[in-house]
């Protein structure tokens, strides 16, 4: 699974100390990539759908109650547009509630 298939929720997990259910995104793409954005927002956008629509609470009763995070791990360290458009979503969902979090985890190779 990854940032490709963006009708799928990569992870599903749950942190019961701070008490929030974290949906991941897998992103493979180096950063600069045609349309990296464009796959990027349509993967963020459906995972606010999959919240949003109640669908998350179907299939995790446990996940009701929690703060839903979105977290994104990167395999590529976010270059400034990406930094820039990351931190424009992160407020965007901040003011509905959810949280985004992002780290990259270079590899190599």
């Amino acid at each position: 699974m990854s940032i490709d298939q963006n009708r799928v929720v990569d992870f599903i997990g749950m942190d019961l100390i701070k008490n929030e259910i974290i949906l991941t995104i897998s992103d493979h793409l180096e950063w600069g990539v045609t349309d990296h954005l464009v796959k990027l927002q349509e993967k963020l956008n459906n995972y606010l759908s999959f919240i949003e629509s109640g669908e998350l609470y179907e299939a995790y009763p446990e996940a009701m109650n929690k703060t839903p995070v979105i977290a994104i791990v990167c395999k590529y360290a976010p270059d400034t547009q990406g930094e820039d458009f990351l931190n424009h979503a992160k407020n965007i969902l901040s003011n509905i509630g959810f949280v985004l979090r992002w780290v990259n985890i270079e590899l190599s190779e």
